[in-house]
């Protein structure tokens, strides 16, 4: 469901991408959504920024849509490395959480994170598939991720997860707090906010909630 008029081209088969050319292309689609919105952004003015042709846009990343996403995707991993999910057996379950609740928060309240959420909740997006792959490409990957990261740690016999996608959830969305929804409706809330304090809490709370019981 491209937006531009140009039909859609996957990328066809053949000799690997230029990666140089693909980075550029995805820092400057990165930049430009966030200064100008996903309307507001043309695939011509991304080529151009990037210093690329239109067809070479087109032929990494195929239409406007899985160009945004793969945008979604690349922030995410350079600000939450897919490392931080990966099994790590010699390292201790709490300061593992707490590096995860680290890179997590920082990226929910990252600029790019607050504006991506912002142009997901417009009007204009009502009906549109858009919104929902840009959950799945950010906090759905994330959190599924994480999923992965506590049934292992519950096989190991470290926690009591019986269900690891919705105990991902409520991780997540302590993380979130109060704190998220006010940055999306632009009010200062870092000024006197504890941001360790708060990571901590989060942590030692989960952690609670899922601790194994003696005789289970």
């Amino acid at each position: 469901m491209s937006t531009d008029s140009q039909p859609a081209s996957r990328p066809a088969p053949g000799r690997p991408k230029d990666l140089a050319k693909r980075a550029s292309i995805l820092e400057s689609a990165e930049r430009m959504f966030l200064e100008h919105g996903f309307e507001g952004v043309s695939m011509d003015q991304i080529a151009a920024r990037a210093g690329v042709s239109k067809l070479t846009v087109y032929s990494h990343f195929g239409d406007k849509e899985a160009l945004f996403i793969a945008a979604v995707e690349h922030c995410c991993r350079q600000q939450v490395p897919p490392t931080l999910f990966t099994p790590a057996s010699g390292q201790p379950l709490r300061p593992r959480l707490v590096g995860i609740a680290r890179a997590v928060y920082a990226l929910m309240v990252s600029p790019e994170a607050i504006a991506g959420f912002r142009l997901m909740c417009a009007p204009t997006r009502l009906g549109s598939e858009l919104p929902e792959m840009f959950w799945n490409a950010g906090a759905g990957h994330l959190q599924t991720g994480f999923a992965a990261l506590l049934e292992r740690r519950t096989a190991a016999g470290e926690l009591a997860v019986d269900d690891p996608a919705r105990a991902a959830g409520q991780f997540f969305a302590l993380l979130r707090g109060d704190v998220h929804p006010r940055f999306l409706m632009g009010v200062d809330v870092l000024r006197d906010f504890d941001v360790d304090a708060h990571i901590e809490a989060t942590v030692d709370l989960f952690l609670r909630a899922y601790a194994v019981r003696p005789g289970h």
